[in-house]
């Protein structure tokens, strides 16, 4: 007897020794241009979702944005992604770009403001919005949020270059080689971007801001965009100016699972370095108070639990629907 039931025993730690680890959901998340700031971000976003989110893994995928991640997650091509918060709106409410195109997707969290830098070769002579007219300017990264939000502004405005379609590396290298004289980047907080400094190593760049006139006039001709000042210091050597800006989001499918959500909440707000290590901007910002204030779409039911679990008030226009 004593013989059979050590071989049972044995048997048992054989059996498990061969069963396979628990299987873990995989997330794919979608970014923007490897060469962007933001990129760097989500990496560090998805080192933290898979040091802090039980039984999930987290890849990330390089793509063309908030459109492009838009159109992935209404494919099922990715379960969350940057979205900025104007187009984020956008595609929840069939507007715009969106119109009778609907994507059905909620909001995970706010992480940053992004002003919305218009960026000259300082020989190109260019030194007002106004004199864009003709110039070989790029509009942003193709596909993208800046891109799409460029042309809408500058149609307000009665501006028209002569836009000129790329990658950030493309637009990079066009801007070193003079084949454009700008590009509109999102920068990093109240600094420039990552890209934007590496064109201003090859050639000093000036930064193009609204007056007064155009402020007034993008404030009201766009709600759901802000008009930010930005102080002196942007770069070496970049005084004060004035642009629009809209929140970087991350957003999510409908169906992605609540606790996964709940958790990736949890790990978000709750953490202190490692999104801050990716970008300094984020250094001591309160991400669920800029969720509640900048989001334009509905929660997640997930982070909503957590936002109600620490007593946060969530405005109407951000309560989870159904999908």
């Amino acid at each position: 007897m004593k013989l059979k039931l050590l071989a049972a025993v044995a048997a048992t730690i054989a059996l498990s020794a061969n069963m396979p680890a628990e299987a873990k959901d995989k997330l794919l998340i979608g970014s923007t241009s490897a060469s962007s700031s933001q990129y760097g971000y989500f990496v560090a976003l998805s080192q933290l979702i898979n040091s802090k989110v039980p039984n999930v893994e987290s890849a990330v995928v390089e793509t063309g944005a908030t459109v492009d991640n838009l159109r992935r997650i209404e494919r099922k091509q990715i379960d969350m992604g940057l979205v900025t918060t104007n187009v984020g709106y956008q595609a929840y409410a069939g507007e715009g770009a969106f119109e009778g195109k609907k994507v059905d997707n909620r909001l995970l969290f706010v992480y940053s403001g992004a002003p919305q830098n218009v960026i000259v070769r300082q020989d190109s002579g260019v030194k007002s919005l106004a004199e864009l007219k003709g110039k070989r300017f790029n509009p942003g990264l193709k596909g993208s949020a800046t891109e799409k939000t460029t042309e809408a502004v500058f149609a307000a405005l009665g501006l028209a270059p002569d836009y000129v379609r790329g990658s950030t590396t493309d637009i990079v290298d066009a801007m070193k080689d003079n084949r454009v004289i700008g590009t509109v980047k999102s920068g990093a907080g109240n600094k420039l971007d990552g890209s934007t400094l590496d064109i201003a190593t090859f050639t000093p760049i000036r930064v193009l801001s609204l007056d007064a006139d155009q402020k007034k006039l993008v404030a009201e001709k766009f709600p759901d965009l802000s008009v930010v000042d930005v102080p002196a210091g942007a770069a070496d050597g970049i005084p004060a100016y004035s642009t629009w800006s809209f929140g970087l989001a991350v957003h999510s499918r409908t169906d992605l699972p609540e606790e996964i959500a709940y958790q990736i909440a949890k790990a978000v707000f709750e953490d202190k370095t490692v999104q801050a290590g990716a970008l300094a901007s984020l250094k001591g910002l309160d991400l669920m108070k800029m969720t509640v204030e900048n989001g334009t779409i509905p929660l997640h039911p997930g982070v909503a639990r957590y936002l109600k679990e620490k007593g946060v008030t969530i405005p109407a226009k951000l309560m989870p629907k159904s999908s």
